[in-house]
Order: C-alpha cells, then sequence, then structure tokens
C-alpha cells in the first residue's frame, strides 16, 4: 500500500470516530442503538477533548466507553518544547503559563509551594502550569537518583521563571523514610531565605492536582484558617504507635530506594511531646515555618524523627499542636480540606468506589472519578497517574484552567487559554 493510501485510511479511521463521538455525546439514548463498531486497541483522541470532558464530568455512560479507547497525546507537545533549543518566551507562551496575577486580590497574597518529584515529566509540568501564577514561589525537590534527562529538562523549566527555582539541597527520597521529610525541610530552608515573600506554604508531590484555582485557595485559607496552619490530624492511636516505636521498613533494590531496616526501638519523644498522627501534606504560615527552622524542640523532634516509619505523618501535626507555636490549632482534629483521597477502606462510606484502580490502598484516579473530584471541597487531590490514563488529568486541567479564566478581573492574554483546534482539524487541514 502506498504512503497515501495509508494516509487516507489512517484519516478514514479517525473519521469515522469522530462521527461517533459527535453523534453518541449528543443522543446518549437512542430509541434502536446500532451495533458497536469494532475499534483498534489504541487511538488517538482525533477531536478537540473538551467535548468528551464535559461528557465525563457529568458522568455519561457513553463517555466512559469512548475513553477506553481514547487516548490523548499529551506527552508529545510538552516534551518536544523541554527538549528542543529555544528562548523562554516560546516555552511559556507555548506551554500557557499564566503570566500575571489574575486578581489585585491574588497579587497581594503569595502562596510558596513545595513540590517532590521524580518521574513524569510531562505530570509535573501540568501540575506546575496549574498552579503557577508570577505572585507565588516555588520550590521544586527533584529526587537525587531521577534519571540525568528527567533532571535537564526540569531544569530547562525553572530557568525560564525567576520565582521557580530547584531546592538546593537534594536527598535520594525514600518511600516511607526520613528523607521524604527532609526534602521538605531543604526547600523550607531556601524559601525563607529568598528574596520572594510569601504568606503560606503548601507541599505537593508529583501525583498531585489541584481541584480549586489559586483564588479559591486564598479564600479558602483566609475564610477558615487566617494565621493559622493546616495540619490534619489526631493523638497517635494505639495501633500506630508501634510504627513510631522500631522500624518496620525494608530495602528494595532495582530503582525504588527505601529505608534500611533497623530494629531498634526508638527512645521516647523529646522534650515529652505528645506524637500525633496526621497527614503528609499541609498548609503552613511562614511564621510557623521559621519556627520549625529554629525551635529546638523542632529540632530535636526532627533528629527524633529520622528512623521512624513515615515521620511526615507525624511531624508538621504533632508540632502544630505546640500552644506556643505560630499559627498553632492545638485542638484542631481531622479539619482542613487539604487532600481529596478515595481510600480503600472509606469505599462506600466516604466515597463510591475508585472508578480507576488501587494502589495501596489509594485510589488512582480513572475518567469516572472525575464528577466526583470537581464537586469536592478539598484544595488538591491524589492520586493521578499519567502513564495510566492521560485523559483524567488532560480534562481536570481543562476544566481547572477555565475555572480560573472565569475568575479573573484583568484582560486574558491568548496564549493562556489551551489549544483550540483539534488534532485531526490540523491533521485533516495539511
Amino acid at each position: 500500500m502506498s504512503q497515501l493510501r495509508a494516509t487516507k485510511s489512517g484519516l478514514t479511521v479517525c473519521a469515522v470516530i469522530c462521527i461517533f463521538i459527535f453523534f453518541y455525546l449528543r443522543n446518549p439514548t437512542p430509541a434502536e442503538p446500532e451495533e458497536e463498531p469494532v475499534y483498534p486497541e489504541v487511538v488517538e483522541c482525533g477531536f478537540y477533548p473538551d467535548e468528551l470532558c464535559s461528557a465525563l464530568f457529568e458522568g455519561k455512560g457513553v463517555a466512559l466507553q469512548i475513553a477506553k479507547f481514547c487516548k490523548i497525546p499529551h506527552k508529545s507537545k510538552i516534551h518536544a518544547h523541554l527538549h528542543t533549543p529555544g528562548n523562554c518566551s516560546r516555552i511559556s507562551h507555548g506551554l500557557h503559563f499564566i503570566t500575571r496575577p489574575l486578581s489585585a486580590e491574588e497579587g497581594n497574597f503569595s502562596l510558596a509551594y513545595i513540590i517532590t518529584i521524580h518521574k513524569e515529566l510531562a505530570m509535573f509540568v501540568q501540575l506546575l502550569r496549574a498552579i503557577y501564577v508570577p505572585q507565588n514561589v516555588y520550590c521544586i525537590h527533584v529526587d537525587e537518583k531521577a534519571p540525568k534527562k528527567f533532571k535537564t529538562a526540569v531544569q530547562t523549566l525553572v530557568n525560564c521563571f525567576e520565582n521557580v527555582f530547584i531546592s538546593s539541597k537534594r536527598e535520594k527520597v525514600a518511600y516511607a523514610g526520613f528523607t521524604r521529610l527532609q526534602a521538605d525541610i531543604n526547600c523550607m530552608k531556601d524559601l525563607v531565605h529568598s528574596k520572594f515573600q510569601w504568606n503560606y506554604v503548601i507541599n505537593l508531590c508529583g501525583q498531585d492536582f489541584p481541584i480549586k484555582t489559586n483564588k479559591e485557595i486564598i479564600h479558602y485559607i483566609r475564610s477558615k484558617w487566617n494565621d493559622k496552619n493546616i495540619t490534619p490530624g489526631v493523638i497517635q492511636p494505639p495501633h500506630i504507635k508501634s510504627k513510631t516505636s522500631q522500624s518496620h521498613l525494608k530495602s528494595i533494590p532495582e530503582g525504588n530506594t527505601y529505608a534500611s531496616p533497623n530494629n531498634r526501638f526508638k527512645d521516647k519523644p523529646p522534650h515529652n511531646l505528645t506524637i500525633y498522627f496526621g497527614s503528609a501534606y499541609y498548609v503552613l504560615t511562614r511564621k510557623f515555618v521559621e519556627f520549625i527552622l529554629t525551635d529546638i524542640r523542632a529540632k530535636d523532634m526532627l533528629q527524633w524523627s529520622k528512623d521512624i516509619h513515615s515521620p511526615e505523618q507525624h511531624y508538621w501535626v504533632t508540632l502544630n499542636r505546640l500552644k506556643d507555636a505560630p499559627g498553632a490549632t492545638p485542638n484542631a482534629g481531622w479539619e482542613g480540606d487539604v487532600r481529596a483521597i478515595k481510600w480503600k477502606s472509606e469505599e462506600g462510606n466516604a466515597h463510591d468506589g475508585c472508578k480507576g484502580h488501587y494502589v495501596e490502598d489509594i485510589c488512582v484516579y480513572g475518567p469516572g472519578d472525575l464528577p466526583w473530584l470537581i464537586q469536592s471541597p478539598s484544595l488538591f487531590a491524589n492520586k493521578f497517574k499519567l502513564s495510566t490514563d492521560p485523559l483524567v488529568v488532560t480534562c481536570l486541567e481543562r476544566w481547572h484552567r477555565r475555572q480560573a479564566l472565569r475568575q479573573a478581573e484583568v484582560p486574558i492574554e491568548p496564549h493562556w487559554h489551551f489549544q483550540q483546534q483539534s488534532h485531526f482539524s490540523m491533521r485533516l487541514h495539511r
């Protein structure tokens, strides 16, 4: 078959799929359903994805069926921008970064972000541009054991923004180990010494994504937590105590670094501290961060935390319960809608089940989880995996950007919008 015939054949298949999608999204319940066509195993979405995304947010069954075989070509453009020499204006415009504060209120209230990453470059770029505004500041902790090509691409992006930088000290992050906590501390040291002023710091990982806009995050902090830290947690339950008294971690070869086994029992906490158990994620005031880095109790607890399981689940919440800590919430419990997470143990109670799949009892979201996500009161959601289902992040990102631009009080720059022309149309009109 000639190259021309192959091209025509490919376009014909793509056109048939587009027609199917067009009519079925508008007529989800036809009187006499036709026989379902046979599709290739993997097909690119040959149309602008907002129509499919809208149907997924509405929970239409036919959209879920289409999503099973439809793949968004998300990586190619992002990777091309970061692996091809060019100027920063081309990168920031081509990747649709917002380049001005969207309102006076936001311009006068700066947030700092700590983002720990080790893989999935495209996911990191989508996360960063979703939360990026020029008045905020961003510390990126790139895992020391990440591939060199990944580090280079992240550095290329970071170099284009004065308010985004890579942590000056990087760790080989161990799952559930002390280095995960130390990575945040390293970024905090950089942030307090940076020239940028900020009001609160929020920590994220590479599998997080915002479900509230920058303006909505500021409103939430100011309305319910003004000058207070958000560290959801409670006094450590009895079944958790064994994890802080003895290390249960293991070493696993081949890529992932885990903390080494340590069978010795821990001493009692320093300064007779009451240990709390809570979320590894937080929203902290600048004054509390300065307290963390200078107070003798915080320093001693950091040292005490070196051998315990998942110390980040104890460190922040324990110190925030000290009555004399800046912004402390000594009587708080699990309050604070920082993260939307579907835990397997809460299925049927807090949520309607994972529409993607569970990994270590946490839902990796699928397209069917989108309606639940946009109705959540939380600021961010976890967890997403681009290699498993890029359509979920693509839809959520486009929805999030529309929300942010609707709330804007300044003229909208054209490059802030995502691509309007379809992938299929570009092929057709070549």
